[in-house]
């Protein structure tokens, strides 16, 4: 599976109106799971930023009911995308335009690999870690 953008959504603290458009976003396109970004610390640790995301995958959890919501790692994904902008040809304000997105796609991605990389090792006769 690859990872594409749909749409991005600016955060509203004030009203959760982009949680609301989360939610009509999951009705429209029928999804089964929801992917957040954790912003851990390069030494693995859980900070405010962290904090926050935590709460607002709680904030989903509560609007979407059987939808899943999953955390996963951010660490080093804003540099990833840079990275692949730039070497795609996009540098300074289209870059910036949209970096967030591309990071956003690079977390699902990671995610999504991960899991298919745990769906492998759980297969019967597939030797893990």
């Amino acid at each position: 599976m690859l990872a594409t953008p749909l749409i991005t959504l600016s955060r509203d603290s004030d009203t959760d109106s982009d949680v609301e458009q989360v939610v009509r976003l999951v009705a429209e396109h029928d999804v089964v799971e929801v992917v957040v970004g954790l912003p851990r610390t390069l030494a693995d640790r859980h900070g405010a930023a962290a904090d926050a995301a935590v709460a607002y995958a709680d904030r989903l959890r509560d609007r979407l009911g059987d939808v899943a919501v999953r955390l996963a790692d951010e660490r080093l994904s804003t540099v990833s995308a840079t990275r692949m902008l730039s070497d795609r040809g996009i540098k300074g304000r289209k870059q910036r335009a949209v970096v967030d997105q591309a990071a956003a796609v690079e977390i699902l991605q990671g995610w999504l690999d991960a899991r298919a990389s745990r769906g492998r090792t759980n297969e019967p006769g597939a030797k893990g870690p």
